[in-house]
């Protein structure tokens, strides 16, 4: 359109006024398109308007004079291109007499939610949300500025749609141990707003990619565990730092995770009071603290890909399957196998990742184990020796 204009206004065909305007949604808009000189049908009983090259109703304009046509827009929508609507004026015959370009839209409202974080403490990427109701219908530039807080200039960060639509990278000569304010503008062609201000160190905000080569393993046959295990990301091993991480997990046919908070500084784990033949889901995140002697933490990474295992699948019989029972002339373990049941369903509420009592457990989990099966083994030979016995005692009968 602008080129449209440039050459219809060289040949003074006609104008439309006012050019290029810009409105607040629900505005009103009163148009005149003046014919100048002689063209060919280019009268005012002749003309017509289009928006966004689609013709506009009769009713919507009248005629001023004999080489002006009005036009009569109310309760403007927003403009349905941010780089404005058309609005042209046609001859009878179709031909284009003039154009201009419709802004309807919103001022920018204040921006909001910055966050930023850095992955070598030598850069910083940010982000924003950019107002409660976003769209503006216009475009709308922003520009995120920093500078140190008590000294410096104002600097403009350049390396825009990093992360997304509303995020900045600043790549290098970034200072440590100093705060730096940081907001973010916006402006467009019906105003301008600001961000409030957001104070950080870069120490304070250093997080890491995920843990790499996450591995998840069976217990050997306890049919209710995983080991978890992975590497420190190795983009922070060169400084001193601690890192803590977190561990989530899910069954398969679930999109629900249970989260297991306190992992500490181990990178290994081991995942109790899980379902004997279950395929799980696993992820580790970090976060890294104590970067340089920074009393805060820092910032979570992104969780690492999902990893898969699955549990042993249980050998004892389940419900209904016919649980074993003490034998005859045997002393109770009622008292026993209580306790064991409670010490057992403590430890199927709580993900454990500490190596406290992992030996006496396992020994315990392994002797249960096999004298479920020897007990198994026993029955059924007692069971076969009684259906022997009995087909022995039945023969002489018969003879």
């Amino acid at each position: 359109m602008q080129f449209a204009r440039a050459a219809f206004s060289s040949r003074d065909t006609a104008v439309i006024s006012p050019q290029d305007p810009t409105l607040l949604i629900g505005s009103s808009l009163q148009a005149t398109c003046s014919v100048h000189g002689d063209p060919p049908g280019a009268t005012a009983e002749g003309l017509y308007w289009t928006l966004n090259g689609r013709r506009l109703p009769p009713e919507l304009s009248r005629v001023l004079n004999t080489s002006t046509l009005a036009l009569a827009l109310a309760n403007l929508n927003g403009s349905r291109q941010q780089s404005g609507d058309n609005l042209v004026c046609h001859a009878r015959d179709g031909s284009i007499l003039a154009g201009s370009c419709l802004y309807v839209g919103l001022p920018p409202e204040k921006p909001f939610n910055i966050s930023c974080w850095s992955k070598n403490m030598k850069d910083l990427t940010c982000r924003w949300t950019p107002g409660a109701h976003g769209e503006t219908f216009l475009h709308t530039n922003y520009s995120l500025k920093y500078k140190l807080r008590w000294y410096g200039q104002d600097n403009t960060c350049e390396e825009y749609h990093t992360v997304g639509p509303h995020s900045c990278h600043i790549p290098k000569d970034l200072a440590l141990f100093t705060p730096y304010e940081i907001w973010v503008e916006a402006t467009n062609r019906l105003g301008s707003a600001r961000s409030d201000v957001l104070t950080l160190d870069i120490l304070d905000v250093v997080t890491t990619d995920p843990p790499p080569d996450v591995h998840v393993s069976r217990v050997g046959g306890l049919e209710d565990q995983l080991s978890v295990r992975w590497v420190s990301p190795p983009a922070l091993k060169d400084f001193l730092f601690q890192a803590k991480y977190q561990i989530r997990y899910r069954v398969e046919d679930s999109v629900d995770w249970k989260v297991v908070d306190d992992v500490s500084n181990q990178t290994s784990c081991r995942l109790a009071g899980l379902k004997p033949g279950t395929v799980y889901f696993v992820q580790v995140r970090c976060n890294p603290f104590g970067i340089y002697g920074s009393k805060k933490a820092g910032i979570w990474s992104e969780w690492s890909h999902p990893t898969a295992a699955s549990t042993p699948r249980s050998e004892r019989p389940g419900p209904g399957g016919g649980a074993c029972e003490p034998r005859g002339g045997e002393p109770s373990s009622g008292p026993v196998r209580r306790e064991l049941k409670q010490f057992l369903g403590w430890l199927k509420k709580h993900a454990y990742c500490s190596n406290l009592s992992f030996r006496l457990y396992d020994q315990w989990r392994a002797w249960m184990q096999k004298s479920h099966k020897t007990r198994n083994q026993d029955e059924g030979i007692l069971s076969s020796g009684r259906r022997g016995t009995a087909r022995g005692k039945v023969l002489p009968d018969k003879l």
